[in-house]
């Protein structure tokens, strides 16, 4: 059994619906023609993992804090889609002057504006925070995990930083934001 799979197995043991979820189940896995819609509407694919969690486990609702956004189509009454979320803050729906970088899906809502959010250009698939709450977009993007499966396990495990008592998360400003954003205006 691969690293991914024997994480995958971890992620399904541990995939409960969020408690702000009024749900109790999770929601079924999306197909690979939503997962097909999904990259077309994106522009890029989905890292291996994060596709493969979409598949076989669930279409978000489980994870940390209020869990994994879903995929393409929104449930009523729940957060809009990581699809929907990504292409409106692309199209600068969220404010001209906080440029959205490109490749950076938005994947879980923390609350106050803050998501984590997958790099699916970079190899690994660096997770994000998206912090904007100091108020300069500059200054709004940290490194939270170095890879996708970093974040998975700091939360089955429960070592992530929102399950220790700081003030602020102990992170790395995200050095890309300003290349990943100028090419869009270019």
């Amino acid at each position: 059994m691969t690293e991914n799979e024997q994480l995958l197995a971890r992620v399904a043991a541990a995939a409960r619906p969020t408690r702000t979820s009024d749900r109790t189940a999770l929601p079924e896995p999306v197909d690979t023609e939503t997962l097909s819609r999904a990259e077309a509407s994106l522009g890029f694919s989905l890292p291996p993992l994060l596709a493969a969690i979409y598949l076989r486990i669930g279409d978000g609702g489980f994870g940390p804090e209020y869990g994994l956004l879903p995929l393409l189509d929104n449930p009523p009454d729940s957060e809009p889609a990581a699809v929907t979320q990504y292409l409106a803050n692309r199209d600068g729906h969220r404010d001209p002057d906080w440029p959205w970088p490109e490749g950076v899906l938005p994947i879980s809502h923390w609350g106050c504006a803050m998501y984590a959010c997958v790099d699916c250009l970079t190899p690994g698939a660096p997770v994000l925070l998206f912090e904007p709450n100091a108020g300069d977009p500059d200054s709004a993007w940290y490194v939270d995990a170095p890879s996708l499966a970093d974040w998975l396990n700091a939360w089955i495990d429960g070592t992530g930083w929102y399950n220790r008592t700081l003030d602020e998360p102990d992170m790395l400003p995200w050095t890309d934001f300003r290349a990943r954003t100028s090419r869009a205006s270019e």
